[in-house]
């Protein structure tokens, strides 16, 4: 199996920067699309940014122009560095990952536990 750890969350004022990082561990025989999903107190999952094995990127609206998603192949990791946080992006903050594990035949979608984002004066 694979494993996603968070870890970069933490309480910041608004107009402040963060960078979070997700690290995957494991039986890992490939890693695909990377990503970064959020959910807000009370609100659904929805998907922040995208990053193929390529490093092409996707972001949500309500994040283009303060967040970029990168990543380290070599490290298995992926990173969301964020500018200019509102409170409005306060939530916990998932990774998610297209992996396939070690003799394993197909692809699943891996998700980490967590990191919690406060934004707040």
């Amino acid at each position: 199996q694979v494993q996603l750890v968070e870890s970069g969350g933490g309480l910041v004022q608004p107009g402040g920067s963060l960078r979070l990082s997700c690290a995957a561990s494991g039986s890992i025989f490939s890693i695909n699309t990377m990503a970064w999903y959020r959910q807000a107190p009370g609100k659904q999952r929805e998907f922040v940014a995208r990053i193929t094995t390529g490093g092409s990127t996707n972001y949500a609206d309500s994040v283009k122009g303060r967040f970029t998603i990168s990543r380290d192949n070599a490290k298995n990791t992926v990173y969301l560095q964020m500018n200019s946080l509102k409170p409005e992006d306060t939530g916990v903050y998932y990774c998610n990952a297209l992996v396939q594990a070690i003799g394993a035949q197909y692809h699943y979608y891996a998700w980490g536990q967590g990191t919690q984002l406060t934004v707040s004066s």
